[in-house]
C-alpha cells in the first residue's frame, strides 16, 4: 500500500497536466474497481476544468468548475501514465504502470492533447465524485485525523490526541483517525530518529496537565522531518515506485532502520542493532538500545 509520500510524488507529477486543464472525455472501461464508479462517471466529467489537484492522507482530490470534487485512491497498485506529445510517463505508487493495456481502466483525455490513463492490474483503486461542500463529511474522509505535513501536527496535538491510550505508540500513529496517511514505512523511521521505542504508551507523550512532553514535540518534528525528505526524495522505492520523469525513489537509500533487521543501528554511539518485531500484524524495525 502506498504511503503519503508516494501519494504526494503523484500528485505533484499529475498537478501540471490536470490543473487548468479541460476534460474533453473519460473512457471507463469497466463497472467497477474496488468499488462501483458513480453512475454516468464520464458524463458528468465531460466538459468539467480541474481547478486543483489536492491530497488528503492517502486520496487524490482533484476540485472541478462545477463544485465536485474526484476522490482517488490508488489501492495497492494502481498508477497514473501521462501521455502527451507522442511522450508517456508513468506516476506510480506500487510500481512503473504495467505496459498490459488490459489494466488500462480510465482514460481520461484533456484539451490540448494530454490523456491521463489510469492503470491498476489488482483493482484495489478506486473513483468517485463528492460535491465539495459535502466533502468533509463524506464517508471516505469524515474520519481522517490530522494531516501530517499540515499545520495541525504539533507536539500539543499528539498530546491531545493520544491522551488516556494505553495502545503502543506505533499502533496509535498508525491509527487513520489520529494522524491521517502515516504507514509502516515511515512511523518505523520517525520513531528511530526520535528515539522512541514502537512499544511504549502512547499516553505517556502527554502529562497529567493534558500538555505534551518533550518527546511529543520531538516526535511531531520528526514526523514532518521524515515525510519530507521523502518527498523529496520522491518517496521510497520498494516495489519500483518511479517518479513523474520515470526515475525510482531513493528515500529508501535514507533508511536508518525500516528492513534493516540485524544492522548496526546507525545512532551515533550507540552500540545496538536493529529489531524486527511484530505489532498487530505488522513488522516494526527499530533499536532496543537507543529507543525507549
Amino acid at each position: 500500500m502506498p504511503e503519503l509520500p508516494e501519494v504526494e510524488t503523484v500528485r505533484r507529477g499529475l498537478e501540471p497536466v490536470m490543473v487548468g486543464a479541460r476534460i474533453l472525455s473519460v473512457d471507463q472501461r469497466r463497472p467497477d474497481l474496488r468499488f462501483p464508479f458513480p453512475d454516468r462517471f464520464p458524463e458528468r466529467l465531460a466538459g468539467r476544468r480541474i481547478l486543483v489537484l489536492g491530497r488528503r492522507a492517502k486520496y487524490l482530490l482533484a476540485d472541478l468548475d462545477d463544485a465536485n470534487v474526484i476522490i482517488m485512491h490508488l489501492g495497492m497498485s494502481g498508477s497514473f501514465r501521462i501521455e502527451q506529445a507522442g511522450v508517456a510517463k508513468n506516476l506510480s505508487a506500487g510500481g512503473p504502470a504495467p505496459k498490459n493495456a488490459l489494466h488500462d481502466h480510465v482514460v481520461f483525455a484533456l484539451a490540448g492533447g494530454a490523456r491521463i490513463i489510469y492503470n491498476d492490474p489488482r483493482r484495489f483503486g478506486f473513483m468517485q465524485i463528492a460535491p465539495r461542500a459535502e466533502l468533509a463529511a463524506h464517508p471516505l474522509l469524515r474520519s481522517l485525523g490530522v494531516e501530517p505535513l499540515g499545520n495541525e501536527l504539533s507536539g500539543a496535538a499528539l498530546a491531545r490526541l493520544f491522551a488516556g491510550k494505553t495502545t503502543s505508540l506505533k499502533a496509535a500513529l498508525l491509527d487513520q483517525s489520529l494522524v491521517a496517511g502515516l504507514g509502516n514505512i515511515y512511523v518505523c523511521e520517525a520513531l528511530h530518529r526520535a528515539g522512541l521505542s514502537p512499544l511504549r504508551q502512547a499516553g505517556s507523550l502527554t502529562r497529567q496537565s493534558g500538555q505534551p512532553t518533550e518527546r511529543a514535540n520531538r516526535l511531531a518534528e520528526t514526523i514532518r522531518e521524515v515525510l519530507e525528505e521523502a518527498v523529496a526524495a520522491g518517496g521510497s522505492s520498494l516495489r519500483d515506485h518511479r517518479q513523474v520523469n520515470g526515475a525510482l525513489g531513493y528515500f529508501q537509500h535514507s533508511f536508518r532502520v525500516y528492513d534493516r533487521a540485524g544492522h548496526p543501528c546507525p545512532t551515533l554511539r550507540c552500540e545496538g542493532e536493529i529489531t524486527r518485531i511484530a505489532q498487530g500484524g505488522r513488522s516494526s524495525f527499530f533499536c532496543s538500545l537507543c529507543q525507549k
